[in-house]
């Protein structure tokens, strides 16, 4: 694959009369499911909303987004507006729901206006969580409970409105929003901060990582813990699931990406982040490799990661050294499009980048053992009366 191309850069308007306590970091940065909105944590306690997509040639045009104001159209959805959400704290994390499942009309309880709505929730620096209905920027409710930063946050991608919420007060909160955001339960086993939290596609498994060496697997069904990940050297910050819920991929701060089979807790291969030293010139300077975020593509081919030595890197699955580099400095989180072709990522800076990313056609075998490993464990593949090879190759043993 080509490098990554930088496509364009959002940039924080100039900050008027903040705290100087309100940091500028972009924490996080998230796509709604469908692709229609781009949210951002630019720093000084604002996230904005941009009705996606851009027009290409826009994108490749600007570096420094102006107001669009009712130019975009989001997915049919009537004329949609970029919005400035005013959160009144540092805001560390970002996500969208999934939408809300066809015809539920009137009864979802989601939305102040009764329609099937979008909603963003923003984790915040004092363990609040607010969150918003997307089309309008109206808040619809302040989730209470955690003692500490909000640093992570994942809602289940079957449309359900389940929450769950990662602290720095080294606890896991799962909130059903169906139900005014009503705690359903307080996961408790990291001794640490909790950086990342992401539950599978298939919303049978939770996973969650803290400033610990090991990663927690939980189950979403029973809120218990499942086992425990043990292999990395160092603190792990990020984890995410492959679309198909088969693979499960753990980033830490001892420059490895571990990929796990998340059903028997086994380590399928290891990617280390080896210094690029002649590929680009920074400085004499010695930049370590400590990871802070790793995310799958949406066809579950490809891995990007973002790192301290100055670096995206984009893997292919199958090989053990990175495809494509791309420059950026003070990179913090990495996130793919839905639908792929580009990567977004955020910085110290409060600024998102927005980077060309491989595009591929899934091979028929791909396609076929995504749809399969979609509803079969790993143990359930095993058990199947077909040849080691095909099994081998279903559980990702070959690639």
């Amino acid at each position: 694959p080509e490098e990554p191309v930088l496509l364009a850069e959002l940039k924080p308007g100039r900050p008027q009369r903040y705290d100087w306590k309100s940091s500028c970091e972009t924490w996080s940065v998230a796509f709604s499911p469908d692709g229609a909105w781009f949210a951002w944590s630019q720093g000084h306690c604002v996230v904005k909303l941009i009705p996606w997509p851009l027009e290409e040639a826009e994108l490749c045009k600007t570096s420094e987004r102006k107001s669009r104001g009712g130019k975009a159209e989001a997915r049919g959805r009537g004329v949609a507006k970029e919005k400035t959400l005013e959160c009144g704290q540092i805001v560390w994390g970002l996500a969208f729901s999934a939408w809300p499942a066809a015809g539920a009309g009137e009864t979802d309880p989601a939305c102040a206006v009764g329609l099937p709505c979008l909603i963003l929730a923003t984790g915040l620096n004092d363990g609040q969580i607010k969150v918003w209905e997307v089309q309008t920027g109206h808040l619809l409710f302040s989730l209470l409970g955690h003692q500490d930063v909000v640093r992570d946050l994942s809602f289940a991608p079957n449309g359900s409105l389940i929450l769950v919420s990662a602290s720095r007060d080294k606890t896991l909160r799962v909130w059903d929003l169906s139900r005014d955001g009503r705690q359903v339960q307080v996961l408790s086993g990291h001794v640490q901060w909790v950086y990342c939290c992401s539950i599978s596609p298939d919303c049978s498994m939770l996973c969650s990582v803290a400033g610990e060496k090991s990663a927690l697997l939980w189950s979403m069904r029973s809120y218990t813990l499942i086992r425990r990940l043990e292999g990395h050297q160092s603190s792990v910050v990020s984890c995410d699931f492959s679309p198909d819920s088969a693979l499960l991929v753990t980033a830490s701060y001892d420059a490895c990406v571990i990929m796990w089979d998340p059903y028997t807790g086994e380590q399928l291969r290891t990617l280390r982040h080896v210094p690029l030293h002649s590929a680009l010139d920074y400085s004499s300077e010695v930049h370590t490799s400590s990871l802070r975020s790793v995310c799958f593509s949406p066809e579950g081919l490809y891995l990007a990661t973002v790192a301290d030595d100055r670096l995206l890197r984009i893997w292919a699955l199958e090989l053990r050294s990175p495809v494509a580099f791309a420059p950026m400095t003070n990179g913090l989180c990495c996130m793919y499009f839905p639908h792929g072709g580009f990567i977004a990522t955020g910085t110290r800076d409060g600024h998102v980048q927005f980077w060309t990313a491989p595009r591929v056609l899934s091979s028929l075998k791909h396609l076929c053992r995504k749809a399969l490993r979609t509803f079969l464990t790993t143990y359930q593949v095993l058990a199947l009366p077909i040849p080691r090879k095909l099994k081998e190759f279903l559980t990702y043993r070959t690639f």
